[in-house]
């Protein structure tokens, strides 16, 4: 078949190259526009623009699916278009321009998490289990039929930025199988079953670390927001970047108090209601990345109370 790939961020590279390597034709990229990054706000292409770039395909740069873009994407005679974390909806007449329409790899099992943040919202509500699915692409938000899926049972630990990782891999194997099946007239896609939730994209508001949620939902936001888009706590009105972070020892209240920040042993501890948590790596306002050793020892007080329960 001929393909045509939407996607823009790395997770959805793996996705790019095993359709590149495959028996079908790519015959375009579409992916967003090159954006402004780091302080120096750099004009760069996207992860998949730049994994593009060795491919000899045509690449499309467009922030929206509008009129031109469709009628650039047309031009290409696609049999079936591919979307992987493209970042903007493919909508009517595009969505039925392709002999075979459009195919989603998501980044859930489906239809847990519809939406922009699935792996995140589902770190951040403490679920012990994720997956992929490749599902064909409707007008309503990622609802259509699923051809398959795989399931991936998150290691303890792992941030949102490792599960991404995980899945992107696997996914990519996944949605090349699909295509394959597509191909030959095999592939069938089934009705998705029980009740959706939702995952709408994250502000940096949501990284905001509350003490007064526990240790272990402080650990479960920290991990569904690193890296994007960043979990942090505020100390002394400005905002403390948290880069590593672990559950800590179960101490006595009397021993640890919510909120306040100590040094005990080798271990920068952060109090909560229920329990502590460790800080492993910090960013200051202002600073580079830093282990929180180092950053206690710059401190030089014998504890700090973050602002507001450790939201900001």
């Amino acid at each position: 078949m001929r393909i045509v790939f939407a996607g823009t961020p790395q997770p959805a590279v793996p996705s790019l190259l095993a359709l590149a390597s495959s028996a079908h034709e790519l015959v375009g990229v579409v992916t967003r526009r090159d954006a402004p990054l780091g302080r120096k706000r750099v004009l760069t292409p996207s992860p998949v623009a730049a994994a593009a770039e060795g491919l000899d395909v045509p690449v499309i740069k467009t922030d929206r699916l509008d009129d031109e873009a469709t009628a650039a994407i047309t031009e290409l005679h696609a049999d079936l278009g591919v979307i992987v974390a493209y970042g903007g909806l493919v909508r009517e007449p595009l969505l039925s321009t392709p002999r075979h329409g459009w195919i989603n790899l998501h980044f859930s099992l489906l239809p847990r998490w519809r939406g922009a943040a699935p792996v995140q919202h589902a770190l951040i509500t403490g679920d012990r289990r994720t997956g992929a699915s490749v599902f064909q692409l409707v007008p309503e938000l990622d609802a259509g039929d699923v051809y398959g899926e795989v399931v991936y049972d998150i290691p303890r630990g792992q941030t949102a930025g490792d599960v991404l990782d995980a899945l992107a891999e696997r996914g990519a194997a996944l949605l090349a199988d699909v295509v394959d099946g597509i191909a030959a007239g095999t592939a069938v896609a089934r009705p998705q079953q029980g009740e959706p939730s939702f995952a709408p994209k994250l502000s940096l508001a949501d990284g905001a670390l509350d003490v007064s949620t526990g240790a272990d939902a402080l650990i479960d936001r920290f991990r569904g927001t690193t890296p994007e888009p960043g979990a942090h706590l505020s100390v002394g009105g400005e905002r403390l970047k948290v880069l590593g972070a672990h559950r800590g020892p179960d101490l006595s209240p009397a021993e640890r108090t919510p909120g306040r920040i100590v040094a005990r042993e080798r271990d920068i501890l952060l109090g909560t209601t229920d329990g502590t948590v460790v800080l492993t790596r910090v960013q200051p306002a202002g600073k580079s990345a830093m282990a929180a050793t180092d950053w206690w020892r710059g401190v030089r007080r014998d504890h700090l109370d973050v602002d507001h329960g450790g939201a900001s």
